[in-house]
């Protein structure tokens, strides 16, 4: 019995390390993708793959449609694809008989981590622990599919103007992030950044996801282009030329997350040629044609409906399968390809871009941000805040952030600047705040109105310095950040000592040393905004 046991046992591990490696692993060698069994280099020959028509849910999930998903795996090999991306999927779903439809038909999935309940706000930017644990539960989802899911997406047009730049560090440090969630969980997938092409910021976009260590940066570069306009427009008109040019002597892949323009239909997709051709085809890794189902934005190139098993043809589609039929990419063998790029150099900070070079955002951590709120004489009696509580508070602390230093909890990206506790989540971070005016009172009221608060007359934690010693997510041993104001509003001697004045409207105090510091209040006004808004919404953007 226990030889047939452990035969069984046997057969099982066997049968899942052969599911995990049905399909050929896709590698990176410096700045091309490569079938690491054949050696042949790998083009995308895909098209941006989310069905919205006759969703039921407000959480659209196409690789769980199993209809419809055995429905259009015969489309994707008429046209000769080998790749789709997905944007949105629910993790708590089974996508095994989708996936297993693909896999037969040898289509990789390229997957975006974010969704837009969890996603990096462009205007009031975050990355903390609800995000990070939502990104990492999808990659969870996901594990078990091994080489089929071929990359990672972990921002999708995030920067998309001067104003936006500084969302850029919160994007790569979640790149960060999930690289070393990634591997801890054995797995070296890839991870990218998709821009919008903005001429503008592009080329430091492009540079700055692909500077510094290799830990931060991207692994891949995507581009999201809609410049090539029908048959009218060329390789050089249309800006191919110069998007080309400046990823000629980029040191990791690059490829077109999003083209085809639709201003004339039915389209033709003449930049096709050019993509898998000599004029793309020695910098660019193929690309994602956007989009494969007609939704109200009329992209796409068949019409089909939530757990239909039909399908129609727009007048797309024929120009779509003749344009990709003629793609025929001359890559490199891998054992004979001898990268010769190098990194690129970060920008610096500047008037039209705000992100210094030298830091990022912290990695989230549960157990510090958990330390940080046991440390707190006045905090909140509930911190899931209701919507009405919400504006209260967002009300309050941005009076209490424009008389006193709430550095912990807010940063600057221009100088590189991150509080200890800037990747707690906005009530964690409101509650700080909140015990930062406590303090400035001299301990005289635990008081916000419209909020119930409660004073802890014996903090589980005395000293909060010790919060900063806590084990981020990934599981490394937290450092203290380097670049934060002083004073943490948690230790009574010291802020006591630095912090006068009495509150003129029962929710504020003033901090000397802070309180004539413009770019604080800035700082602070734009933090405010981004608090109030969660604690309405009950989530981070």
């Amino acid at each position: 019995m226990k030889t047939s046991l452990l035969g069984s046992i046997a057969g099982m591990l066997c049968a899942a390390s052969a599911a995990l490696a049905a399909m050929d692993p896709i590698v990176i060698k410096g700045s091309k993708f490569f079938n690491e069994k054949t050696g042949d280099q790998f083009f995308f020959k895909g098209v941006a793959y989310q069905p919205r028509t006759g969703l039921s849910s407000s959480d659209p999930d196409p690789l769980a449609d199993a209809a419809g998903c055995k429905r259009d795996v015969e489309a994707f090999k008429d046209l000769g694809l080998n790749s789709i991306r997905v944007y949105e999927v629910d993790y708590n779903n089974n996508h095994d008989e989708c996936m297993k439809a693909l896999e037969d038909a040898g289509i990789y999935v390229v997957l975006d981590m974010p969704s837009p309940k969890y996603s990096i706000n462009r205007s009031q930017p975050y990355w903390d622990h609800d995000l990070m644990s939502h990104w990492a539960a999808k990659v969870d989802a996901f594990t078990k599919y091994g080489n089929q899911v071929v990359a990672w997406i972990a921002g999708n047009e995030v920067a998309n103007d001067v104003d936006t730049t500084p969302s850029a560090a919160f994007v790569k440090a979640a790149v960060r992030d999930m690289k070393a969630y990634l591997r801890s969980k054995g797995l070296e997938t890839p991870v990218g950044y998709a821009d919008n092409d903005d001429m503008e910021i592009r080329m430091n976009l492009i540079n700055y996801f692909n500077c510094g260590d290799e830990e931060t940066r991207a692994d891949f570069y995507g581009i999201n282009i809609y410049r090539w306009c029908g048959d009218e427009t060329d390789f050089q008109t249309s800006g191919y030329a110069d998007v080309t040019k400046n990823m000629t002597d980029y040191s990791i892949p690059s490829l077109l997350t999003e083209f085809g323009c639709n201003i004339n239909r039915p389209r033709t997709f003449p930049e096709v040629k050019s993509l898998y051709g000599s004029d793309m085809g020695g910098t660019f890794s193929g690309g994602i044609m956007y989009e494969f189902t007609e939704e109200d934005n009329k992209y796409g190139i068949v019409k089909v409906s939530y757990g239909d098993s039909k399908y129609e043809k727009t007048g797309d589609y024929d120009g779509f399968k003749k344009a990709m039929a003629a793609a025929k990419p001359q890559g490199v063998k891998m054992s004979a390809y001898k990268p010769q790029s190098k990194d690129s150099t970060c920008p610096k900070a500047s008037g039209s871009w705000k992100v210094s070079p030298d830091a990022l955002p912290p990695t989230p951590s549960e157990e510090r941000c958990q330390c940080m709120l046991d440390s707190l004489g006045c905090t909140f009696k509930n911190i899931d805040l209701s919507a009405s509580e919400g504006k209260a508070v967002g009300e309050a602390v941005g009076n209490i952030c424009g008389l006193t230093s709430c550095a912990e909890v807010a940063y600057d990206t221009s100088k590189g600047e991150y509080g200890n506790y800037v990747a707690c989540d906005s009530n964690q971070r409101a509650a700080w705040i909140v015990n930062k005016n406590y303090v400035n009172q001299k301990y005289a009221k635990c008081e916000i109105d419209g909020a119930d608060t409660v004073a802890v007359k014996s903090p589980k934690v005395k000293d909060d310095s010790v919060c900063l010693t806590k084990k981020d997510d990934i599981g490394s041993v937290g450092t203290p950040s380097s670049n934060v104001g002083s004073g943490s509003g948690n230790d009574k001697d010291d802020d006591s000592a630095d912090d006068s004045g009495d509150s003129t409207d029962g929710s504020t105090s003033q901090d000397d040393d802070n309180s004539t510091s413009g770019a604080a209040s800035a700082a602070a006004t734009a933090f405010v905004k981004l608090l109030a808004a969660a604690a309405v919404a009950h989530y981070l953007f």
